[in-house]
């Protein structure tokens, strides 16, 4: 296999897997002074009723473009892999949103190292997913941030940062998608100034450092005793998994609005309305218990602090559908109760 380029080009060998990664790739494979050597991503999986074989979507891109893919399931123990990376003598390693931990060795190999786009404001959010726990935490801004990696949990000398805003209504694939190409924009720069020299890397304050880990299981369990605004956050976080019972079977809360007159101002004015209207009245309901219906948008719920909007869900075996949909489908009424499902 042959890694023929011009002198002007930087060689580059992309580790990433998941949709996220694509416009870092695709920015790459456009520019004039990068040279996509390979590309490293994860093992297909098996998805869908038919149990096929699904590439990743950034192997689906390097596919398309006729580049060499390497699909190790255990990076750090393939060495088929490590001698191809090794011998391909590239300058910079790309990774966004890979999966593996890259071993010290791999780490060392490229001349510029192994430089990263973290979904978010370093060192808040290190972990596997930043996205997710961010929205979960309630965060008004987050970012991208690059990095040269070292052998810790995102831990390197930061290159670049770039913000964006967090609105009350955004979940996980709403931030996602915006967070991705503000990281391959990202990337390009860092790594132009990389090679020029001109880019000094700051350390990161472990003092201020957060964590982002794998989602549990556990994670996507409602608990309605906790406040409105934490469970919105809880389910636009971990969209679209989050779920409760409802009538013993498990049903999927999708999406939600906190009627909660602090956020008035940051809900589309047909739910500010609703969360007026619902605020002048005094609830004695438990939490978890159906307290009405708004016409046209959904049941509202008490939960342990206000009321919560279910405006999207999805019953076992369907499709999803609006929260008016599901009241009128399942004849739902009033004082019924939803509970903590172990699904």
């Amino acid at each position: 296999m042959s890694f023929a380029c011009t002198l002007t080009d930087m060689n580059i060998i992309f580790f990433g897997t998941p949709a996220f990664a694509v416009p870092s790739l695709e920015r790459l494979l456009a520019h004039p002074d990068f040279n996509v050597l390979a590309i490293v991503t994860q093992p297909d999986k098996r998805r869908g009723r038919g149990n096929e074989l699904i590439p990743s979507p950034v192997k689906a891109i390097a596919q398309a473009h006729q580049l060499p893919v390497y699909q190790p399931k255990s990076i750090k123990k393939d060495e088929e892999t490590l001698t191809k990376l090794r011998t391909a003598q590239a300058d910079a390693f790309v990774v966004v949103a890979y999966g593996q931990i890259l071993s010290q060795v791999i780490l060392d190999m490229p001349r510029l190292g192994c430089v990263n786009a973290h979904g978010s404001l370093l060192p808040k959010y290190r972990g596997a997913a930043p996205i997710q726990w961010s929205l979960y935490h309630g965060e008004v801004a987050t970012g991208i941030t690059t990095m040269r990696m070292d052998a810790g949990m995102d831990t390197g000398p930061m290159l670049l940062t770039a913000c964006t805003p967090i609105a009350l209504m955004d979940n996980f694939d709403d931030l996602a998608a915006r967070l991705a190409p503000i990281g391959a924009d990202l990337l390009i720069e860092t790594l132009l100034q990389l090679n020029q020299q001109t880019l000094q890397p700051a350390p990161q304050d472990d003092t201020q450092a957060t964590y982002a880990p794998l989602i549990k299981k556990e994670d996507y369990r409602l608990d309605w005793s906790r406040r409105a605004i934490e469970l919105h956050n809880q389910v636009r976080g971990f969209f679209p998994a989050c779920n409760t019972t409802f009538r013993g079977d498990a049903l999927k809360i999708m999406a939600t609005a906190p009627l909660l007159t602090a956020y008035d101002a940051q809900l589309p004015p047909v739910l500010s309305a609703i969360a007026q209207h619902w605020s002048t009245t005094t609830q004695t309901a438990q939490p978890g218990e159906v307290v009405g219906v708004a016409k046209g948008d959904g049941a509202i719920v008490q939960t342990g602090e206000g009321l919560l909007l279910l405006r999207s869900v999805q019953l076992p075996g369907k499709r999803p559908q609006s929260g008016w949909d599901f009241a009128n489908g399942t004849r739902l009424a009033v004082s019924e109760v939803l509970g903590i499902s172990a699904v």
